[in-house]
């Protein structure tokens, strides 16, 4: 990964008192700053997922209200917002048997049946970053060497596997973009911590250690709207590098947004990739959701006045996975 000049507005870092000639330093500060590696113990292969305890799944059922269902996943198609960065493609759909073939009489008594086959980048749309997928100056998740973690097989120790069974809770919508920005949040919008309270108050919903946060921006909207343009890797509203004092302190189970990245687009150093997962990951060990479709929900949000619901966003099992694929219910 290569970092870029960027031009994005640096206020939110400027405050904190970061430098913005100097990532390396801001990155190394925060970090020893909100590290958990050995909260868990030294064998955790869970991260900030051990926050989301039986308990706290109880406590997400009961928001269930009316029942009501959202798909919060992006379409997996070759339509989809992936340009070939880091060759990630659109899904490829093959049909491996079709409705013609029920015809040619290969089974018995009428019988016919139909198999496909798809072929994506595990991060190509709807999708969990996993605890393998970012590493700071060569260690993984808990303090572990990158190179022995993440090998030519897969991640051997904190494969998204792991997590299979645990992603479902209670989840919170922080409508920064409705509140916030009237709608949409502008591309290279730093979204702050004193920002993510001041909507939480605004919708009257509080956020909960063991919560998984959904943060809309606005910016799937427009890209249903406009076009995706360039939104895979490409400028976008997002969480400050600031906030991430706030996604420790708050003790949340995960975090996903609308958004490609997650993070502001540009970052908001001079210099700089991705800066928030480079301690989001392997220092807090946190989940990061890329590119959900929060709008329907948000819609309902808004109209009903409730915020949490039941969410269940279980990646698949897919053993050394570094990532995944995932259609997130939400259920208010």
């Amino acid at each position: 990964m290569t970092g870029a000049a960027v031009t994005t507005d640096r206020a939110a870092v400027l405050a904190a008192g970061y430098d913005p000639a100097k990532p390396e330093e801001a990155v190394a500060a925060v970090a020893a700053r909100v590290s958990r590696w050995g909260r868990w113990g030294p064998d955790d292969v869970l991260g900030s997922l051990n926050l989301l305890t039986p308990a706290k799944r109880v406590e997400g059922a009961a928001c269930v209200r009316t029942g009501t269902a959202f798909s919060l996943s992006q379409p997996f198609d070759e339509t989809g917002p992936q340009n070939g960065w880091k060759k990630r493609t659109n899904p490829v759909h093959t049909m491996l048997g079709t409705g013609h073939e029920a015809l040619d009489g290969e089974f018995p008594h009428g019988i016919g049946g139909a198999d496909d086959v798809i072929a994506m980048p595990l991060q190509c749309s709807t999708q969990w970053d996993g605890l393998g997928h970012i590493f700071d100056h060569g260690k993984a998740w808990n303090g572990r060497d990158a190179a022995a973690v993440v090998r030519v097989e897969g991640d051997r120790l904190t494969g998204i596997e792991t997590a299979a069974a645990h992603l479902a809770g209670r989840g919170v919508l922080l409508d920064v973009g409705r509140v916030i920005g009237g709608g949409e949040l502008p591309d290279a919008y730093p979204i702050t911590a004193d920002e993510l309270d001041e909507v939480a108050r605004v919708q009257g919903v509080e956020v909960r250690p063991g919560d998984i946060v959904c943060v809309r921006t606005g910016q799937y909207a427009r890209t249903r709207r406009d076009g995706w343009g360039g939104y895979a890797g490409g400028p976008a509203p997002g969480l400050s590098f600031t906030t991430l004092d706030w996604l420790h302190d708050t003790d949340i189970a995960a975090v996903a947004t609308d958004t490609w990245g997650v993070e502001v687009r540009p970052n908001e150093f001079d210099v700089a990739f991705q800066p928030l997962h480079q301690v989001a990951i392997p220092h807090l060990g946190l989940f990061l959701g890329e590119m959900w479709d929060l709008d329907g929900l948000a819609d309902a949000c808004a109209a009903d006045g409730h915020h949490d619901f039941f969410l269940t966003a279980a990646p698949l099992r897919i053993t050394g996975a570094v990532g995944s694929p995932v259609n997130p219910i939400a259920v208010k």
